[in-house]
């Protein structure tokens, strides 16, 4: 009987070569088993020496507090081990789209990913949301259809749905072997061998057997499927396999071919839970995912030119390095929970990062000296001296980086692209229980606002309460309970409340000269047009007419511009996709001022708005219940009484699976409801899919409402 240990496991140099780093994550809807996944692969790979199981808060990667106790990943957790040679950097990500930002400044980073679906639910909301998510970035893939030994569990149904849902072509890799319903081990499709593992030893051993004969027929006819897609994937492979004059390897290399071009996604099968399946995985990573010397070279901008430049992964060219996350020390540490400093996590993607060495933070212009290198295993830290290219690690110590800067060689510059975070969907107001805890509170928020680029904090102009947003209800309480556990901030929190978002429909001009009003407001004139533009834009200011405004008084017109988009034109919520062009102005001589162009920036774009058909926009979600046959009709009327649209019905097993779009607007307390119409029967699942016009009568309404509230 084979094992890990003396078949594949390997221990991870600290400097492996980049041709053979794979940097990679695990993707999944909640529940899916991705985290439970990402423990088989660490003991297996020796990280940790015995598996700690996610429903008893005992994961190694799920290591705070809030994950503990809810038994759900909140926070990306990276970690690095070896497997034959190899040294493997994974992060595993939360499932929950509350949390979909980890995922999306993982994917930044990353060159492969593990998308784990559960075998009895198939595809599920949040499997295409960061899949789209992993589209966006070009990561190739593979899926791991987990849970097999669960009654129910489909891997026929969901490659269909993987076809349907996702739009990508499965090659599937192995069946799973499951007499009597009981999942016994797995088919390797390509080696025609059955791969039994040894529950005695939690699946380190294994023992391969022939394929029984039962089932050759099948297995014959799986293999001639896959064979023939990855000769359609692959046009080097194509003439071996129409001559039949092939072997072993020359499939794995079109499969790893086609996988890089992400013309297929290899699919394996088995139950993480069961230790089954994960030994073949781990190899599929390491012989089908790309190395950062696969990739092309990673392009950006020279900070001052604007020259399009080029970074290739090889330890000798100049620093290119991307942070894309931060995270104070304390929430690793307990000792410098007080000092303040940070973890800054980053992928190098040329040359190496060195303790000692000064580095440029092209987004910031400002020169870092590097006090400490680490490799992070969760919230454990290893200290390094340097970090290669292809290597992701953090620095210790780094005060001023935030996710999205480049750090960089200060000889030889480069601004690469940053990371887009989703703007928030719900909000709250807070204030803390005592006057004097107040500036501790606005501290706090905002070190957790700089941790997580989707949790915004303002203050409302009208009331001035303090408003904290994000992508959920349960991301703002995660939040709210850091805030009294890290920062321990005693804090009182209001109602939720959708956020709403105001645009425009149309162009309009506004021009304003604003006088001198004495020493303290000067001069100021300029002439705005607003416009709409794509929805997900955002807000955006640029200048046409040069000249016609100085170029020192900008920065003030755009102040009073901003500050006017914060406060909204209608009801007082932010507006967004519109652009804003400064397209005249003119200078005094003597009395122009800063805050003469602010106060005119201000109020043209206040008139020119207004006269622009503003609206709201309401935030939108896909909304997908699951439910028996017998209440699909409850289910779906409801639905329609709160604005839905019904956007598909599938049926499965005497299970419907009614999927839509409803404004957030209309689902609060849905969880009761639907309780309460299915007999606790039904489940549901919710995540943001956009922002959308508001009707015209719930638009009235909540115009006047602010309206009212802005004249308290």
């Amino acid at each position: 009987m084979a094992t890990a240990s003396s078949s594949s496991r390997a221990s991870g140099a600290s400097a492996a070569p980049t041709a053979r780093i794979r940097n990679i994550g695990i993707l999944a809807h909640i529940d899916a088993g991705k985290t439970t996944t990402t423990e088989r692969v660490l003991f297996y790979s020796g990280v940790i020496s015995r598996i700690g199981e996610v429903h008893d808060g005992a994961a190694f990667t799920d290591w705070m507090e809030q994950e503990q106790e809810r038994g759900i990943s909140i926070t990306a957790a990276s970690t690095t081990f070896g497997w034959r040679d190899h040294q493997v950097n994974l992060i595993d990500t939360p499932g929950h789209v509350d949390f979909t930002v980890e995922v999306e400044r993982s994917l930044r980073v990353l060159d492969g990913a593990i998308v784990v679906i559960d075998a009895v639910a198939g595809v599920q909301p949040q499997t295409e949301t960061v899949w789209r998510q992993a589209d966006r970035y070009g990561v190739p893939r593979l899926a791991f259809v987990n849970k097999c030994d669960r009654e129910g569990a489909d891997v026929a149904a969901v490659l269909e749905g993987m076809a349907a849902r996702l739009d990508v072509r499965a090659a599937l890799l192995q069946l799973p072997y499951a007499p009597d319903d009981t999942l016994v081990g797995v088919i390797d499709l390509l080696r025609g061998r059955l791969r039994v593992w040894d529950d005695a030893s939690m699946g380190m051993s294994f023992e391969d057997r022939p394929v029984p004969a039962e089932l050759a027929g099948e297995v014959a006819a799986a293999r001639d499927r896959l064979l023939e897609a990855v000769a359609e994937a692959d046009e080097a492979f194509l003439d071996a396999y129409l001559a039949g004059s092939f072997g072993e390897a020359d499939v794995v290399a079109a499969l790893r071919r086609a996988t890089l071009a992400r013309r297929l996604v290899p699919t394996l099968v088995g139950a993480a839970y069961r230790n089954q399946g994960v030994h073949d995985l781990l190899d599929a990573v390491v012989d089908l995912l790309p190395s950062p010397a696969d990739l092309s070279a990673v392009a950006g901008r020279h900070p001052e030119t604007g020259e399009v430049v080029t970074r290739r992964a090889t330890d000798e060219g100049p620093l290119a390095a991307l942070a894309f996350k931060i995270m104070p020390l304390g929430e690793v540490d307990s000792e410098a929970s007080r000092s303040g400093a940070q973890l800054t996590y980053l992928r190098v993607y040329s040359g190496r990062l060195r303790v000692g060495q000064s580095v440029l933070n092209a987004t910031k212009g400002r020169l870092e000296q590097i006090g400490r290198l680490v490799r992070m295993h969760a919230n454990h830290r290893e200290e390094v001296v340097e970090l290669g290219a292809g290597h992701i690690g953090a620095i210790v110590g780094v005060r001023t980086a935030t996710t999205g800067d480049t750090l960089c060689d200060p000889t030889a510059p480069i601004l690469l692209d940053t990371i887009q975070f989703p703007s928030p969907v719900i909000g709250v107001a807070i204030e803390a229980d005592s006057e004097a805890g107040q500036a501790r509170l606005d501290a706090a928020l905002a070190r957790l606002a700089e941790e997580d680029p989707s949790f915004r904090v303002r203050v409302d102009p009208d009331s001035l309460q303090t408003v904290i947003s994000g992508m959920g209800e349960l991301h703002l309480e995660v939040l709210v309970d850091r805030l009294r556990r890290e920062h321990g901030v005693d804090v009182r929190v209001g109602q939720p409340r959708v956020a709403y978002r105001e645009t425009v429909t149309a162009r309009a001009e506004a021009e304003k000269v604003h006088p001198r009003l004495g020493p303290a407001v000067g001069f100021g004139h300029v002439k705005l047009l607003v416009e709409p533009s794509a929805r997900g834009a955002g807000y955006t200011f640029e200048e046409q007419a040069l000249g016609a405004v100085p170029r020192r008084y900008l920065p003030a017109v755009a102040a009073g511009v901003g500050e006017a988009v914060d406060r909204g034109v209608l009801a007082g919520y932010p507006m967004t996709d519109l652009r804003v062009t400064l397209v005249g102005g003119s200078e005094h001589p003597v009395d122009s001022s800063d805050s003469g162009y602010k106060f005119a920036g201000f109020q043209a774009f206040v008139e020119a708005a207004r006269h622009a058909s503003p609206t709201l926009l309401e935030p939108v979600m896909d909304v997908e219940v699951i439910t028996p046959d017998s209440f699909v009709g409850d289910v779906i009327g409801d639905l329609h009484a709160r604005r839905g649209k019904i956007t598909g019905i599938a049926s499965r097993h005497g299970v419907q699976t009614v999927a839509s779009l409803v404004p957030l607007a209309a689902m609060f307390g849905y969880a009761t409801d639907l309780r309460s119409r299915t007999q606790g029967r039904a489940t549901y699942s919710m995540q943001f899919r956009s922002y959308a016009e508001v009707p015209h009568g719930i638009r009235d309404e909540l115009v006047s409402a602010g309206r009212r509230y802005q004249a308290r």
